[in-house]
């Protein structure tokens, strides 16, 4: 029984699940949560997920929301498939989940509040606020000041080879970069930009907007 997947496919987190299990080779069927509908809210839905937010995962009888847990379920139970992504000693998974805790705390709070702000509310015709932009951009760049320190050091966030602690920033950098003209947050940035053109040319992440481009409701390696 394939994997299911709901949400919304343009939306950030399912995006980040999407891409966890391309990079494993996982079929996967996707489910349509319409999130400007509200569909999320509906107490069918949050029987599932009782904070009416997405994604949501149906694993045969398995069932998991929040995207990060649900990464780290793929990643462990397909460790031998595609790259490894936990890392492989106790030291190389305790570096992958401290950039994930970076990730979850200090770099997409201020970029959500970008992208929501720049993006999502002016394509629904609302005005965003920028005040409050600004200053998660001002913030945002001082956190990718650390990236940047890091990545002088290392090639990926947790080493040498890419893991969730990379994986789980590509969804909403994307907007950041493509959607809101932010770019040039990386330019004096050199490490992190190669970073970014690094893991934003990932294969499976460009299969995962494809198939987002597609409308498509079934994944197959």
């Amino acid at each position: 029984m394939a994997v299911k997947v709901y949400g919304k496919p343009q939306a950030v987190c399912p995006q980040r699940v999407m891409h966890c299990l391309v990079e494993k080779g996982v079929p996967f069927e996707f489910v349509l949560v319409d999130i400007d509908a509200m569909e999320q809210k509906r107490p069918e839905y949050m029987e599932k997920h009782p904070f009416g937010q997405v994604p949501f995962i149906a694993d045969g009888d398995f069932e998991l929301f929040e995207s990060r847990a649900i990464v780290r379920y793929f990643a462990a139970k397909y460790a031998d498939r595609g790259p490894n992504l936990l890392g492989r000693t106790a030291e190389e998974r305790a570096k992958v989940e401290q950039w994930l805790d970076v990730e979850a705390i200090s770099y997409s709070p201020c970029a959500f509040t970008i992208v929501f702000n720049l993006f999502l509310l002016p394509i629904r015709g609302l005005p965003g606020n920028k005040g409050e932009a600004v200053a998660a951009m001002e913030k945002l760049d001082k956190v990718l000041e650390v990236y940047e320190k890091q990545l002088s050091r290392t090639k990926y966030l947790a080493g040498d080879e890419f893991t969730l602690a990379d994986l789980t920033h590509i969804p909403v950098t994307r907007y950041i970069v493509e959607h809101c003209g932010l770019a040039y947050l990386l330019d004096d940035k050199p490490h992190a930009k190669a970073w970014w053109e690094d893991v934003s040319r990932r294969p499976a992440w460009k299969k995962v907007m494809s198939f987002v481009a597609s409308g498509a409701s079934f994944y197959s390696p």
